[in-house]
């Protein structure tokens, strides 16, 4: 099931209500703009703030354009020219369109260089189409997916990729480790919006602050903005350019397979439909919990790499482009050492990885010593490791 493979590869952006789509194309950061005069709105306090995002159970109707832009000081990484690998989703810019009515009726188009992408969910029946090769996969959705109440929770491995998302995640940690606070209203996509500023409160997190612009009418989330301790400038922002609250036109979620394409059929219990809400490693697990949050990958992630710089290949334990990503970063590494053993290690002004020589790979956007303590602790049991030669 290759095009529902390559949808898990890079479904890294969701539209409201659980819209899974394939992210490609390159916009300049700079589109995510805000207007020079702050707008005027009723007055709101933080805390009414985060009760109207955290309420929001259904989102409106819209028409609208979101950019996701990432610059987190990492390394040169391969595979980069291709939109939806991992290394470009880690670095660079990337847009999609979204035409969304309710649910079960929406489109979302990936714009890329003489190419395209598009996710259509018309009812009982949702298309991939990619237009470089001319392929479509078509997914039947059964009665009792169509009409179930509750939402499938995405996996913590897939990262939030739309501001509802995001704006969902963040929430989340909200609680005695944070400072929540409010700025100057903001103008987002033309729309007036209260901006929301989270930060954590330990100094061990890499996180200066979170903003959150939500839409003075709709209670939307407009746009996040992650921002490294002590930068102005965010180190992630995923936000709306232009957006519209009007319901799109039924033709939009039209679709026919083009002439020539060649058409493949999926099944909800396929295994590209089951992770089609984002790349899993198998055996992760995390070590403390909200700002502090590490992740603890299995050895596998390691010898998949060492695997795939030998073959060529991507390696058992890893799908698509995670090897020689993981790989590239590992060259970029500092030898480092403690009590709890030597590895190397990668330090960004937001995140931090360490690689140990066990095997374990600790990631997180915090401080290196906090990666430490964590390698210091027994690896899970069912992270397995390496056998001592």
């Amino acid at each position: 099931m290759k095009q529902l493979v390559n949808l898990s590869r890079g479904a890294r952006w969701v539209v409201p209500a659980g819209v899974v789509v394939v992210v490609g194309g390159a916009l300049g950061g700079s589109m995510i703009s805000v207007a020079s005069a702050a707008p005027s709105l009723p007055a709101r306090t933080p805390a009414q703030l985060l009760a109207s995002v955290a309420g929001q159970t259904s989102a409106p109707s819209l028409t609208g354009t979101v950019v996701e832009t990432s610059s987190l000081g990492l390394p040169s990484l391969p595979g980069t020219n291709n939109p939806t690998s991992l290394s470009s989703l880690l670095t660079g810019s990337h847009t999609i369109r979204i035409w969304y009515s309710d649910p079960t009726h929406f489109r979302v188009s990936v714009p890329q260089s003489m190419s395209e992408s598009d996710l259509i969910r018309n009812g009982s029946n949702a298309w991939l189409w990619e237009s470089t090769d001319n392929t479509v996969t078509h997914l039947a959705i059964p009665a009792q997916v169509q009409h179930a109440k509750k939402q499938v929770h995405q996996p913590s491995a897939a990262p939030p990729m739309t501001p509802q998302q995001a704006a969902d995640e963040i929430l989340a940690k909200v609680g005695a480790t944070t400072t929540v606070s409010s700025d100057t209203n903001v103008t987002v996509a033309g729309q007036a919006a209260y901006q929301l500023v989270l930060a954590p409160k330990s100094a061990s997190s890499l996180i200066g602050q979170i903003r959150i612009a939500v839409d003075g009418a709709n209670d939307v989330p407009l746009r996040l903005q992650v921002f490294a301790k002590g930068s102005q400038t965010a180190a992630v922002q995923i936000g709306f350019t232009s957006l519209s609250f009007v319901k799109p036109a039924a033709a939009n979620f039209a679709f026919s397979p083009p002439a020539g394409a060649t058409v493949k059929q999926a099944t909800t219990g396929s295994d590209g439909a089951r992770h089609a809400g984002g790349q899993q490693v198998s055996g992760a697990y995390e070590v403390g919990k909200g700002w502090l949050a590490v992740a603890d990958l299995p050895s596998s992630v390691l010898s998949s790499v060492t695997a795939s710089q030998a073959t060529g290949s991507a390696g058992s334990g890893l799908s698509g482009d995670t090897g020689p990503v993981v790989g590239a970063l590992l060259k970029s590494a500092t030898p480092v050492s403690g009590s709890w053993g030597h590895g190397r290690l990668l330090e960004t002004s937001l995140i931090s990885m360490l690689m140990t020589s066990n095997g374990r790979v600790l990631v997180g956007a915090v401080t290196p010593q906090v990666l430490y303590a964590a390698a210091a602790q027994p690896a899970p049991a069912h992270t397995s490791q390496p056998k001592a030669k």
